[in-house]
């Protein structure tokens, strides 16, 4: 007598239609989650007026490139002499504004710096200056 050996079960998991049933599942979620937008409370924000060109003695600008060169005014210093320069000019003209621009590619640490070297000053009108996307 001859006894073979049993041939096993295979079983397996028909996975034809799966891409199918995924995208009628995402489609059954997507049209029935309900999207709720937190609405805060009710305010009015302020409209931004155009702004006009300023005299050349009310500006001074302070630029930080990403070597941590700083420049005040086309003249190149280093951060510890930033206190002095401005406080000179707030001395001759104290409503002076500062126009500080950044690369955005600049340690986070030198910003710190120049900013903290504004306070010494007591530089009050400092704005950031900042441009479009490329």
């Amino acid at each position: 007598m001859k006894i073979g050996k049993k041939q096993g079960v295979q079983s397996s998991i028909p996975t034809g239609s799966m891409a199918d049933i995924i995208f009628l599942l995402l489609i059954f979620f997507m049209v029935t989650t309900i999207f709720k937008m937190e609405t805060g409370l009710p305010i009015s924000l302020p409209r931004a007026e155009s702004g006009g060109e300023l005299e050349r003695e009310r500006l001074i600008n302070i630029w930080a490139d990403r070597f941590n060169r700083i420049s005040i005014n086309d003249k190149l210093l280093h951060v510890d002499d930033i206190d002095k320069v401005i406080a000179a000019r707030l001395e001759e003209n104290p409503s002076l504004i500062v126009a500080f621009k950044v690369d955005r590619f600049v340690r986070y640490r030198l910003v710190s710096d120049i900013i903290d070297q504004l306070k010494h000053a007591n530089a009050i009108n400092v704005t950031f200056v900042s441009v479009g996307e490329d």
